[in-house]
């Protein structure tokens, strides 16, 4: 007979008191923590340049760009997460009571890895579009060149194109942007 143990559940409050008073990031999903692991060389290296991407062409505009440790609530499930980049127009939109919290991002860009991409193409892109600013999300591969890009075009309804060929520029529709695939794989090492 096999014994499972209960896992423990966890309130909003006691998850964001437990992250102030921690060294690393957590996520909240439905009462459980989950720890934020590691990233590669070539997750830290494609997400800091869509960053820099971002922040560049946004520097005139009435938009923030966040990288990495920026929290997202989520609020219609009481989830938090920490998008690898997300943009939200100002004045930005705080969690009520909080001044570490987002809750108005129009943008969210994700890098995959092989242990969270399934979710974050599903579940978690899911959770995002519950939030009714959000607009757009790159998923990004840090494998191989490929881009998959979602851009909302009306309630309930989500354009999907893909894209491998680092000589394509999209245009990221939340202010008309373009951005080379080139620039998002910038001194990527594929090994």
């Amino acid at each position: 007979m096999v014994t499972q143990l209960a896992q423990k559940t966890y309130t909003v409050e006691e998850y964001l008191e437990l992250e102030l008073a921690s060294e690393t990031r957590s996520e909240y999903r439905n009462g459980e923590i989950i720890p934020m692991t590691g990233g590669t060389p070539n997750h830290n290296d494609i997400s800091g340049n869509a960053y820099i991407l971002l922040k560049a062409l946004l520097k005139t505009k009435e938009y923030r760009v966040f990288h990495v440790d920026q929290r997202l609530w989520i609020p219609s499930l009481k989830q938090y997460a920490y998008p690898d980049v997300m943009v939200a127009p100002k004045p930005l939109e705080m969690q009520t009571g909080r001044k570490d919290t987002i809750t108005n991002p129009c943008f969210i860009a994700e890098v995959l890895s092989r242990s969270t991409q399934n979710y974050d193409r599903s579940e978690k892109f899911a959770n995002y579009r519950t939030i009714d600013t959000f607009q757009e999300y790159l998923l990004i591969d840090q494998y191989h060149i490929h881009v998959e890009h979602h851009v909302k075009t009306a309630v309930n309804q989500w354009l999907f194109s893909e894209y491998v060929d680092p000589n394509v520029t999209i245009s990221l529709q939340f202010l008309d942007l373009p951005i080379q695939i080139a620039d998002l794989y910038d001194n990527i090492e594929f090994i």
